[in-house]
Formats: C-alpha cells, structure tokens, sequence
C-alpha cells in the first residue's frame, strides 16, 4: 500500500486516496505503541540471569529488526504522504485552472451577447453592470495569480512533468489576457454610446428649450398700455440674456460632435440635428432681436398716446378758456389778461417741446414700417390740428388785446 504508484488522476481521487492514507498511518500509530510494548517485553528476557530461554543477542536482533521495518514502514508512510499532498497541490492547481477557464468563458459570453444599449438609461444600467463585472474581475484576477504562484512553486519541485504544467499556465494566461482585451473594448464602447446619448440626451434638452422659447419670443402680445409692455420689455430683456447665455452652449456642438466615437459622429442623423438646432438658434436669435425693436415700438407708441392725451387736455382746457374769454374794455383788466397770456406764452413753448417730440417719435416709427403708422399719423394729425387751433384763437385774442390797449392808450393821451 505504502509503495503504490498511485498518486490519484483529480482531485476527488487525491483527496480519497489521502483519506485512505490516514486510515492506514492510524493503523501504522497503533501497531507502533503495540510493537513498542513488545520489544520491551522480549528485552526483559534478554536480561534474565541464570535460566535463559533464547539467546540474548537473538532477542536483541529480533528487537531491532523489527525496529527497524517499524521506521522503515514510518518512513514509507511519510513518503507517502509527502507525494499524495504534492499530487494534491498539482490537481488543485489544475481543478482552479478549470475554473478559471471556466469563468472565462462564462464572461465571453456575456461579453459577445452585450449590446451598449438603445438610450441613455439602457446605457447607464449597462455601464454599472459592467463596472460590477470589473470588480469580479480583478477579484478573479487576484485568485489566478495566487494560483500561478502555486503552480510556479509545483514546478520549482520538480516532482512532476512540467509540460502540462507550463501549457495549461500558458492557456490560461493567453485566453485571460484576450478576456481582459474585449472587456477594455467593451468598456471603451460603451464610454462612446454613455458620450453619444448623453450628448444626444443634451440636443434635444437644447431644442425643446429653443422651441419653448421660440414661442415666447414669438409672441404677438405687445401689452395694451404703457405698464404692462413695459412688464412685457423686462421679461423680454431677461428671455434674451438666457438666449445669449445658451449661444456658447451652442456653438460647442459641433466641438462635442468631433469628439465622439467615429462611428457615432459620422452618423447623417447626428450631423443634421446639429444643423437644425444651430438654425433655429438663428432663428430665435433673430425673432428675439425683433420682438424686442416691436416691444419698444410699442412702448413708444403707448408713451406717445399718452402724450398726446395729455397735451390733448391741455389743449382741450385752453381751448375752452380762450373761446370764453371775452376780452374787457377796462385797461386794469386789460392788463390783467394780458399777464396771463404771458403766462400762457410758457405753458405754449413747453407744450409745443412736447408736441415736437411727439412728431419725432412718430415720424421714425412711420419710417420703421410700424403697423400702427396709420393710427398714429392720424393721432398725430388730430393734435397738431388742435395746437393750431389753440395758436389761432390766442394770435385772435392777443390782437382784440392789442386793439383795446391802442385805444386806451390813445384816449389817455387824449
């Protein structure tokens, strides 16, 4: 048993064997503590003095022959065990080789049937999954390389054929390192699609912001008064500082295209959605510019009216005072209305500045094409009509005045 050659042809085999072997050192223990009691035994009759059953020198001989096939068998023993554990370091070292194979090829199949996914979301799952296949793998990576020291430490002993040894390490090692080639490109492909749908993800975020505010700058509400256009302008005002604010955003496009994968920026698709958000930028850009130069027509329009309202009233007041007033015959009174006509005098020149302005504001939106041109001519036409009338009526009164003062001052010197 103790010289058998059979050292097991796997592991399970080793590890019975192994186990057979201990039964039998068990057994080697027992008959030692047997053979010892023995030996003692048959010594004390070598030492008998007188009678003497057998010749002392052969006892002693017998004692030691059988000592020494004890060691011998001892010896056997150890041996034997030494090369049935070394056989089980060679068929655990091929047992975790298997393994190894075994999950490798396991992961190439995973690997051949990944997809880099169809969205962003489908994307980002892919991605955390292959960052947990990572972690195994350099879990794995740790266990292969504690096993290459252990069949490394096999072929330092030189106890077995280092030619399968060699092989299976070779194999391993080659077919390892084309697992870790596709998994680096599998990483790298889905960096280029997590780039490609984020920068996708970000497009359409950037034209679904320009189509909403395509239609705010759109707009046909100009406000219906002074007050809310002017609310009108500020939230204009701020609509184009967002839009000035994505221009960068933008004109990096086409910076973030070149950067994808050649296979992603090369798309047609692709190419032509940067077109069409960089136009309708354009576009927004454009309209924004303009419903700001109508925003502020407008608001000139309103100021205007309410200009015109206002010297209306004036006008209106005096155009009243004056068809009333009668011019007196007394030259204390006389003088007294002549005092106020020189006041009127200043509210005319001021009022006429402020109808001045008015034909200004008017003539530039007349020549800017405003849609209102019609009205506000018409506005304009209406109050410069009324200013006429009211310098027409004071040139009237002022010459009555003057007419009464001659006569006074002809019958004084009479």
């Amino acid at each position: 048993l103790l010289v058998s050659k059979d050292l097991g042809k796997h592991l399970l085999e080793v590890e019975d064997l192994l186990q057979k072997h201990g039964l039998l050192e068990a057994d080697i223990s027992a008959q030692t503590e047997r053979v010892q009691a023995l030996n003692a035994a048959a010594l004390k009759f070598s030492e008998l003095e007188g009678y003497q059953p057998c010749d002392p020198q052969i006892i002693c001989n017998r004692v030691n022959h059988v000592q020494t096939c004890l060691e011998e068998l001892e010896e056997l023993a150890a041996k034997r065990r030494k090369e049935l554990e070394d056989s089980r370091q060679l068929w655990t070292f091929f047992q975790e080789m298997e393994e190894a194979e075994a999950w490798i090829r396991e992961k190439e199949k995973i690997l051949a049937a990944k997809t880099c996914g169809r969205d962003l979301s489908s994307v980002v799952t892919l991605t955390n999954k292959h960052k947990t296949m990572l972690g195994e793998l350099g879990n794995r990576r740790a266990l292969l390389h504690q096993t290459m020291k252990k069949g490394e430490k096999i072929l330092a002993k030189k106890t077995f054929s280092s030619v399968g040894i060699q092989e299976k390490m070779r194999q391993v090692c080659l077919r390892w390192k084309k697992l870790e080639e596709v998994t680096g490109l599998h990483q790298q492909r889905l960096e280029d699609a997590l780039n490609f749908f984020q920068f996708s993800a970000e497009t359409d975020d950037l034209v679904a912001w320009l189509q909403d505010t395509y239609r705010i700058v759109s707009s046909d509400d100009f406000g219906h008064d002074d007050y809310s256009t002017q609310a009108l302008l500020r939230k204009h005002r701020a609509v184009v500082e967002e839009v000035e604010k994505h221009r960068a955003s933008v004109l990096s496009l086409r910076k973030q295209l070149a950067l994808l994968a050649p296979d992603h920026r090369q798309g047609v698709d692709v190419q032509i959605r940067v077109v069409e958000v960089e136009q309708l930028y354009g576009e927004v850009a454009e309209v924004a510019v303009l419903r700001t130069q109508w925003l502020q027509d407008a608001l000139a329009v309103y100021r205007m009216f309410s200009e015109v309202h206002a010297c209306e009233v004036w006008v209106d007041e005096k155009e009243q005072w004056l068809e009333k007033m009668e011019v007196p015959e007394e030259l204390d009174e006389v003088e007294v209305v002549q005092h106020r006509f020189e006041s009127l005098d200043q509210e005319m020149n001021s009022v006429m500045g402020r109808i001045l302005d008015v034909n200004q504001v008017v003539q530039q939106l007349v020549d800017g094409g405003h849609p209102s041109s019609d009205e506000v001519r018409s506005c304009q036409d209406h109050l410069n009509s009324r200013w006429n009338r009211v310098v027409e009526l004071v040139e009237n009164k002022k010459g009555q005045l003057s007419s009464v003062l001659k006569i006074q001052n002809f019958l004084l010197e009479c």
